[in-house]
């Protein structure tokens, strides 16, 4: 008969605690830099006063280092899912704070909606007046990848314009959909994109693509290079 180890949650504390409070990350946050990850109010109150991470001490960016985390959600229900009681706990220290600061804050800004750090929340388009022209930019390279002769070949053509800048905080997703759209797939077809030959994931991110999966990064060969070719959607 086969044993099932039980693990405690103190097993995997390395995991899921912060470098800097030492406390279960409370939204965590990661610097694309070094992908070292932090809680979200730790990392940005370092970098009021330094640049560089505090875990292994890179330069994150030279004016501001805000522009380089990213919130990773997928990480923050993992933690909730792993200690019971920790997001019922955190909402209601966010509601107390909210209602004992209250008459210190804007009467537009009366509850915990109201608390906006200078973070990227990853709610892209949720009232984004600048359509993120003030994010940093990226250029992309969009590239066809022929098949041999093979009848895909024949749907998906090469784009006219295939070079593109974009914010780095556009994913493979968008991606997908802008040369759908561009090519007029069918729709029963579906698009691989990807990067040095790895197909890239839906979620990644072009600055995320850029700082782990880009070969040439440190060779200055720009810009990025991303593949695309057709397969048929049988789901």
């Amino acid at each position: 008969m086969t044993s099932h180890r039980k693990h405690l949650v103190k097993d995997f504390n390395y995991f899921i605690t912060c470098y800097v409070c030492k406390g279960y990350l409370i939204k965590p946050t990661t610097v694309t830099e070094c992908l070292h990850t932090f809680c979200k109010s730790c990392i940005v109150q370092h970098f009021e006063d330094s640049n560089d991470c505090p875990k292994c001490g890179i330069q994150v960016h030279e004016t501001n280092p805000l522009e380089m985390l990213r919130l990773d959600n997928t990480l923050e229900e993992v933690i909730f899912k792993l200690v019971p009681g920790l997001r019922e706990k955190e909402q209601q220290q966010e509601v107390e704070f909210w209602r004992r600061n209250k008459s210190k804050e804007n009467s537009n800004e009366d509850g915990p909606i109201c608390k906006r750090a200078c973070v990227d929340e990853d709610d892209d388009d949720k009232g984004d007046g600048d359509y993120h022209r003030s994010d940093t930019q990226i250029a992309i390279c969009l590239d066809c990848l022929r098949n041999n002769g093979q009848m895909e070949e024949n749907i998906v053509k090469g784009l006219m314009k295939k070079f593109i800048r974009c914010s780095t905080r556009v994913t493979v997703g968008t991606i997908k959909k802008f040369l759908s759209l561009k090519l007029k797939l069918p729709s029963s077809y579906e698009l691989d994109v990807l990067c040095n030959g790895e197909i890239m994931g839906k979620d990644h991110t072009m600055e995320f693509i850029y700082m782990t999966r880009w070969r040439l990064r440190g060779e200055n060969v720009y810009p990025m290079v991303l593949e695309y070719r057709p397969r048929i959607d049988f789901g």
